[in-house]
């Protein structure tokens, strides 16, 4: 066992796995893969299932339905969690995420510079490759609402590219977060932070998908809306028992 673990869920994801998990595999740090996915009826689970017989590195759970990436997550999380791992980094399937960004992401946490580094597309300016404009005006105008409503001192709070010391997981109720959506990654950012994670930001380049269907729709965006408020109201109400 490596003492890192990429958790990347996936729903449709034939056209990119394979290519995403050589990637992986190619950089110059040992690290352990672990895929999830939500029984995608395109023959995502079997073709991991045929690089898992390849790769001793590459690991396959499969769920019973698709419920979304808050669940998906947490039921990756609990599964690595009981590993022993050192360092757990969530990704996704389509190279939105950079491979090449998890060696620096990796050495922040290595040297003990935060508990948890997030792949952070507005770190430094917007950057963002082949997405519509309206689409960038969105998760800008979504990054800031977060921040104003959260405090949450990162620029980039619901990005999806994010790597932790494990203790940070740990410390979480997992099963609590019950965001499907985006959200449940501004949900676990905002909870390590009221707790006194440290968090850093590294600033990738992120550019969109060119294969498969993106999984945003109107729910994802109403929930991350109304939840981030609840999220907020419960935190307040924690901090005055």
């Amino acid at each position: 066992m490596n003492p890192v673990v990429i958790v990347i869920p996936t729903y449709n994801e034939v056209q990119n796995i394979q290519s995403i998990i050589e990637a992986v595999l190619a950089l110059p740090i040992p690290t352990d893969i672990l895929v999830v996915d939500d029984s995608s009826p395109d023959g995502t689970g079997p073709l991991v299932q045929d690089l898992s017989n390849r790769y001793s590195e590459v690991q396959l759970t499969i769920r019973d339905k698709k419920e979304g990436l808050g669940p998906a997550y947490v039921h990756g999380f609990k599964w690595v969690l009981d590993k022993g791992y050192s360092y757990i980094f969530e990704m996704d399937a389509d190279f939105s995420h950079p491979p090449e960004a998890l060696v620096p992401m990796l050495e922040t946490l290595k040297q003990n510079k935060a508990d948890l580094v997030v792949g952070s597309r507005y770190k430094k300016g917007i950057r963002v490759r082949h997405w519509p404009f309206g689409r960038i005006i969105l998760s800008v105008g979504a990054s800031l609402y977060v921040r104003i409503i959260t405090g949450l001192p990162v620029t980039d709070p619901t990005a999806g590219f994010v790597g932790y010391q494990t203790d940070v997981l740990r410390s979480l109720d997992l099963e609590d977060i019950r965001f499907k959506g985006y959200a449940f990654q501004i949900a676990l950012k905002f909870w390590a932070w009221k707790k006194g994670f440290r968090i850093a930001e590294f600033p990738i380049i992120f550019t969109d998908r060119k294969k498969g269907d993106s999984k945003m729709n109107s729910s994802i965006i109403s929930e991350a809306v109304f939840g981030i408020l609840a999220m907020k109201w419960r935190s307040i109400l924690n901090n005055k028992k």
